[in-house]
């Protein structure tokens, strides 16, 4: 547990090599840091850092409702805590635009950016209006029969063909509060990055899954057409694919950030 101001965090954190650049983690709606677990292991040699938000899994709720730009903050004062003054970033779903913000609003803190199974915003191409209202309940992450029957509708892919992925999948959810996961849907209330996407300097990978029912990918290819120095990968899955199939989903990333960085060339 780390206090940033007046906010308790739980953290995680993983120590790697000194003098590497650590990789910030921020997780999807309703998700505590253990979800991102079968993707951590698979990266034994970069130092990880995450954080439960604020109202999700074994953080306190907070004083009052916050924005994505509260997270951002929140995300650099943890930087600062840990002595590291940049970071690579992978945001997933709900934490890809947490990951935006912070790329455009600490962008000297930012190194570079991993877009996961994400959009920008409330001006995306939308869910099905069946998986809107199911993603309006935190009713998945109370009840695992409910995610058993609702699984393949909202996530895609795999869970398809394995209904069953929903159990193994949220084993490890910590679940707090409705109001913690209401707070973080009214985070997203209005948000959008479609104004500044084309003005963020990092190089960015967007990954999506081909069949994901609540980041279409249309909208991984909007973002990628937007932002400047940009790449697609695209997997043959849903919205889950980190979990699904977290080895080539752990390539794609380690690829990525290990490459000589194109700007420093120039």
């Amino acid at each position: 547990m780390v206090r940033i101001g007046r906010q308790l965090l739980r953290v995680g954190r993983r120590a790697g090599p000194n003098g590497g650049t650590p990789l910030l983690l921020f997780n999807g709606i309703g998700a505590n840091i253990e979800l991102l677990e079968p993707i951590a292991r698979l990266m034994p040699g970069r130092e990880l850092l995450t954080f439960d938000v604020p109202g999700v899994g074994h953080s306190p709720l907070p004083r009052r409702p916050y924005r994505f730009s509260s997270i951002a903050r929140l995300a650099a004062q943890l930087l600062d805590h840990h002595g590291h003054g940049q970071c690579d970033v992978l945001g997933v779903s709900w934490g890809g635009a947490a990951a935006q913000q912070f790329a455009h609003s600490q962008t000297d803190r930012c190194r570079r950016l991993i877009l996961s199974a994400t959009a920008p915003g409330v001006f995306m191409v939308p869910p099905r209006l069946g998986v809107l209202l199911k993603l309006a309940s935190p009713k998945r992450f109370m009840n695992a029969a409910y995610a058993q029957r609702v699984g393949a509708e909202i996530y895609g892919g795999a869970f398809r063909r394995d209904p069953g992925l929903a159990a193994q999948a949220f084993q490890h959810i910590r679940w707090q509060s409705r109001l913690g996961y209401y707070l973080q849907l009214a985070a997203g209330a209005g948000w959008t990055s479609l104004p500044w996407l084309r003005g963020l300097e990092q190089p960015t990978l967007v990954m999506a899954g081909a069949d994901d029912p609540i980041a279409p990918l249309p909208n991984a290819r909007l973002m990628c057409w937007l932002i400047p120095n940009a790449e697609l990968k695209v997997f043959d899955c849903g919205h889950l694919f980190l979990l699904t199939q977290p080895e080539e989903s752990a390539r794609a990333i380690e690829e990525f950030l290990d490459r000589p960085d194109p700007r420093q060339e120039a």
